[in-house]
Protein backbone atom coordinates (compact mmCIF):
# COMPACT_ATOMS: atom_id res chain seq x y z
CA UNK A 1 0.00 0.00 0.00
CA UNK A 2 1.45 3.57 -0.54
CA UNK A 3 1.54 6.39 1.66
CA UNK A 4 -0.93 8.44 -0.01
CA UNK A 5 -3.78 5.46 -0.27
CA UNK A 6 -2.65 4.60 3.48
CA UNK A 7 -3.45 8.31 4.50
CA UNK A 8 -6.39 8.09 2.21
CA UNK A 9 -7.34 5.36 4.72
CA UNK A 10 -6.95 7.37 7.59
CA UNK A 11 -9.10 10.42 6.93
CA UNK A 12 -12.05 7.95 6.07
CA UNK A 13 -11.26 5.90 9.22
CA UNK A 14 -11.76 9.00 11.23
CA UNK A 15 -14.93 10.21 9.14
CA UNK A 16 -16.76 7.33 9.29
CA UNK A 17 -16.13 8.22 12.82
CA UNK A 18 -18.29 11.08 12.95
CA UNK A 19 -21.29 9.91 11.26
CA UNK A 20 -22.68 8.21 14.91
CA UNK A 21 -22.03 8.70 18.33
CA UNK A 22 -18.84 8.02 18.89
CA UNK A 23 -16.62 7.53 22.00
CA UNK A 24 -14.31 10.89 22.70
CA UNK A 25 -11.38 9.08 24.25
CA UNK A 26 -11.28 6.33 21.32
CA UNK A 27 -11.80 9.19 18.85
CA UNK A 28 -8.76 10.92 20.11
CA UNK A 29 -6.81 8.09 20.48
CA UNK A 30 -6.96 6.92 16.96
CA UNK A 31 -5.97 10.45 16.10
CA UNK A 32 -2.65 10.01 18.46
CA UNK A 33 -1.89 6.63 17.22
CA UNK A 34 -2.17 7.70 13.33
CA UNK A 35 -0.17 11.06 14.05
CA UNK A 36 2.54 8.68 15.00
CA UNK A 37 2.47 6.35 12.55
CA UNK A 38 2.01 9.03 9.17
CA UNK A 39 4.47 11.82 11.20
CA UNK A 40 6.59 8.64 12.04
CA UNK A 41 7.27 9.76 15.21
CA UNK A 42 7.64 8.07 18.27
CA UNK A 43 4.54 8.83 20.31
CA UNK A 44 1.58 11.64 20.48
CA UNK A 45 -0.94 12.98 22.89
CA UNK A 46 -4.38 14.94 22.75
CA UNK A 47 -4.81 17.98 25.61
CA UNK A 48 -8.40 19.31 25.88
CA UNK A 49 -9.30 22.34 27.70
CA UNK A 50 -12.04 22.10 30.10
CA UNK A 51 -14.56 24.82 30.89
CA UNK A 52 -12.36 26.66 32.96
CA UNK A 53 -9.87 27.07 29.75
CA UNK A 54 -7.88 24.64 31.70
CA UNK A 55 -6.06 22.01 29.58
CA UNK A 56 -6.50 18.15 30.31
CA UNK A 57 -4.48 15.01 28.83
CA UNK A 58 -7.35 13.18 27.52
CA UNK A 59 -5.86 10.49 25.37
CA UNK A 60 -2.41 9.47 23.98
CA UNK A 61 -0.67 6.88 21.85
CA UNK A 62 0.92 5.24 25.00
CA UNK A 63 1.30 5.64 28.52
CA UNK A 64 4.94 7.12 28.32
CA UNK A 65 3.31 9.84 26.51
CA UNK A 66 0.34 10.27 28.72
CA UNK A 67 2.99 10.62 31.81
CA UNK A 68 4.57 13.19 29.69
CA UNK A 69 1.65 15.81 28.93
CA UNK A 70 0.25 15.37 32.58
CA UNK A 71 4.42 16.55 33.93
CA UNK A 72 3.84 19.12 30.96
CA UNK A 73 0.15 19.93 32.21
CA UNK A 74 1.00 19.80 35.70
CA UNK A 75 4.49 21.59 35.47
CA UNK A 76 2.65 24.87 33.28
CA UNK A 77 5.67 24.68 30.52
CA UNK A 78 5.61 22.91 27.30
CA UNK A 79 4.56 22.65 23.62
CA UNK A 80 1.19 21.76 24.01
CA UNK A 81 0.55 24.32 26.03
CA UNK A 82 2.27 27.27 24.38
CA UNK A 83 0.53 26.16 21.08
CA UNK A 84 -2.91 26.38 23.21
CA UNK A 85 -2.37 29.83 24.17
CA UNK A 86 -1.23 30.97 20.70
CA UNK A 87 -3.10 28.83 18.68
CA UNK A 88 0.12 28.63 16.27
CA UNK A 89 2.20 25.72 15.47
CA UNK A 90 5.16 24.43 17.20
CA UNK A 91 6.99 22.23 14.64
CA UNK A 92 10.71 20.44 14.98
CA UNK A 93 11.18 22.55 18.48
CA UNK A 94 14.87 20.48 20.00
CA UNK A 95 15.17 20.06 23.29
CA UNK A 96 18.62 20.40 22.99
CA UNK A 97 18.05 24.52 22.12
CA UNK A 98 16.94 26.75 24.27
CA UNK A 99 17.31 24.76 27.18
CA UNK A 100 16.00 27.93 29.23
CA UNK A 101 12.66 27.53 27.35
CA UNK A 102 11.26 24.37 29.28
CA UNK A 103 13.29 24.14 31.92
CA UNK A 104 11.25 21.50 33.68
CA UNK A 105 9.70 19.53 30.76
CA UNK A 106 12.97 19.22 28.33
CA UNK A 107 14.54 17.12 30.97
CA UNK A 108 12.01 15.11 31.67
CA UNK A 109 11.03 14.53 27.54
CA UNK A 110 14.99 13.87 27.13
CA UNK A 111 14.82 10.78 30.17
CA UNK A 112 11.81 9.22 28.44
CA UNK A 113 14.01 9.28 24.85
CA UNK A 114 12.60 12.16 23.06
CA UNK A 115 14.65 15.11 21.44
CA UNK A 116 12.28 16.78 19.60
CA UNK A 117 8.70 17.85 19.95
CA UNK A 118 5.91 19.23 17.84
CA UNK A 119 2.40 20.67 18.88
CA UNK A 120 -0.35 21.21 16.62
CA UNK A 121 -3.71 23.52 17.63
CA UNK A 122 -6.97 22.17 17.59
CA UNK A 123 -9.09 25.01 16.33
CA UNK A 124 -12.09 25.97 14.13
CA UNK A 125 -12.55 29.69 12.84
CA UNK A 126 -10.08 30.70 15.73
CA UNK A 127 -10.96 29.26 18.40
CA UNK A 128 -8.87 26.92 20.28
CA UNK A 129 -10.23 23.84 22.22
CA UNK A 130 -6.74 22.12 22.53
CA UNK A 131 -3.38 20.56 21.13
CA UNK A 132 -2.18 17.48 20.03
CA UNK A 133 1.46 16.95 20.95
CA UNK A 134 3.87 15.07 19.25
CA UNK A 135 7.28 13.54 19.85
CA UNK A 136 10.08 12.39 18.04
CA UNK A 137 12.95 10.74 18.59
CA UNK A 138 16.78 11.46 16.49
CA UNK A 139 15.15 11.26 13.17
CA UNK A 140 14.43 13.92 10.47
CA UNK A 141 12.41 16.31 11.38
CA UNK A 142 8.77 16.84 10.70
CA UNK A 143 8.58 18.44 6.91
CA UNK A 144 6.30 21.23 5.41
CA UNK A 145 3.99 18.24 3.97
CA UNK A 146 4.45 16.21 7.40
CA UNK A 147 2.97 19.10 9.66
CA UNK A 148 0.08 19.39 6.63
CA UNK A 149 -0.63 16.25 7.19
CA UNK A 150 -0.92 16.37 11.35
CA UNK A 151 -2.73 19.69 10.97
CA UNK A 152 -5.35 18.33 8.63
CA UNK A 153 -6.15 15.48 11.44
CA UNK A 154 -5.89 18.05 14.44
CA UNK A 155 -8.84 19.64 12.48
CA UNK A 156 -10.90 16.51 11.51
CA UNK A 157 -10.76 15.70 15.18
CA UNK A 158 -11.88 19.69 16.22
CA UNK A 159 -14.56 19.32 13.28
CA UNK A 160 -15.73 16.16 15.07
CA UNK A 161 -15.74 17.65 18.36
CA UNK A 162 -17.99 20.39 17.27
CA UNK A 163 -19.58 18.67 14.47
CA UNK A 164 -23.27 20.13 14.18
CA UNK A 165 -22.86 22.81 16.64
CA UNK A 166 -22.04 26.03 16.38
CA UNK A 167 -19.42 27.97 18.11
CA UNK A 168 -21.80 29.85 20.52
CA UNK A 169 -23.63 26.63 21.90
CA UNK A 170 -20.02 26.42 24.25
CA UNK A 171 -22.48 24.63 27.26
CA UNK A 172 -23.06 21.91 24.52
CA UNK A 173 -19.25 22.00 23.94
CA UNK A 174 -18.10 21.90 27.84
CA UNK A 175 -20.65 19.17 28.47
CA UNK A 176 -18.79 17.03 25.88
CA UNK A 177 -15.33 17.69 27.13
CA UNK A 178 -16.52 17.29 30.64
CA UNK A 179 -17.38 14.31 29.76
CA UNK A 180 -14.49 13.04 27.64
CA UNK A 181 -12.60 13.99 31.09
CA UNK A 182 -14.92 12.03 33.74
CA UNK A 183 -14.92 8.79 30.79
CA UNK A 184 -11.02 8.93 31.03
CA UNK A 185 -11.09 9.14 35.10
CA UNK A 186 -13.01 5.27 35.08
CA UNK A 187 -10.55 4.41 32.01
CA UNK A 188 -7.52 5.19 33.82
CA UNK A 189 -9.00 3.53 36.88
CA UNK A 190 -9.50 0.37 35.20
CA UNK A 191 -6.70 0.18 33.49
CA UNK A 192 -4.37 0.62 36.86
CA UNK A 193 -6.65 -2.22 38.15
CA UNK A 194 -6.39 -4.51 35.40
CA UNK A 195 -2.59 -3.89 35.22
CA UNK A 196 -2.13 -4.92 38.79
CA UNK A 197 -4.48 -7.91 38.65
CA UNK A 198 -2.96 -9.04 35.68
CA UNK A 199 0.83 -7.96 36.15
CA UNK A 200 1.34 -6.22 32.95
CA UNK A 201 1.58 -2.61 32.01
CA UNK A 202 -0.23 -0.33 31.77
CA UNK A 203 -0.05 -0.28 27.70
CA UNK A 204 -0.92 -3.59 27.62
CA UNK A 205 -3.86 -3.31 30.17
CA UNK A 206 -5.40 -0.21 28.34
CA UNK A 207 -4.96 -2.32 25.08
CA UNK A 208 -7.19 -4.98 26.15
CA UNK A 209 -9.80 -3.04 26.86
CA UNK A 210 -9.51 -1.14 23.68
CA UNK A 211 -9.48 -4.28 21.88
CA UNK A 212 -12.60 -5.78 24.31
CA UNK A 213 -14.52 -2.59 23.20
CA UNK A 214 -14.02 -2.51 19.43
CA UNK A 215 -14.54 -6.36 19.28
CA UNK A 216 -18.03 -6.34 21.41
CA UNK A 217 -18.71 -2.68 19.52
CA UNK A 218 -19.07 -0.96 22.81
CA UNK A 219 -17.93 2.44 24.33
CA UNK A 220 -14.61 2.24 25.53
CA UNK A 221 -15.52 4.33 28.98
CA UNK A 222 -18.84 1.78 29.33
CA UNK A 223 -16.19 -1.25 29.04
CA UNK A 224 -14.12 0.18 31.83
CA UNK A 225 -17.01 1.33 34.35
CA UNK A 226 -18.42 -2.30 33.80
CA UNK A 227 -14.97 -3.84 34.75
CA UNK A 228 -15.05 -1.16 37.85
CA UNK A 229 -18.19 -2.29 39.24
CA UNK A 230 -17.54 -5.74 38.48
CA UNK A 231 -20.41 -6.75 36.06
CA UNK A 232 -17.65 -7.61 33.31
CA UNK A 233 -15.00 -9.50 34.41
CA UNK A 234 -11.36 -9.37 33.54
CA UNK A 235 -11.12 -13.13 32.10
CA UNK A 236 -13.59 -11.90 29.38
CA UNK A 237 -11.03 -9.66 27.69
CA UNK A 238 -9.11 -12.21 26.39
CA UNK A 239 -11.55 -14.17 24.24
CA UNK A 240 -11.69 -13.68 20.94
Amino acid sequence: MTDSQRLSQVFVELADTLVTEFDVVEFLTTLADRCVELLKAKEAGVVLADEQGVLRSVASSNETARLLDLFELQNQQGPCLDCYRTGQRLVNQSLDDQPERWPQFGPEARRLGFSVVHALPMRLRGRVIGAVNIFGGDGEPLSEADVDIGQALADIATVGLLQERTLREARVLNEQLQAALTSRVAIEQAKGMLAERRQIEMDAAFALLRSYARRTNQRLKDVAQALLTGTLSADVLDHR
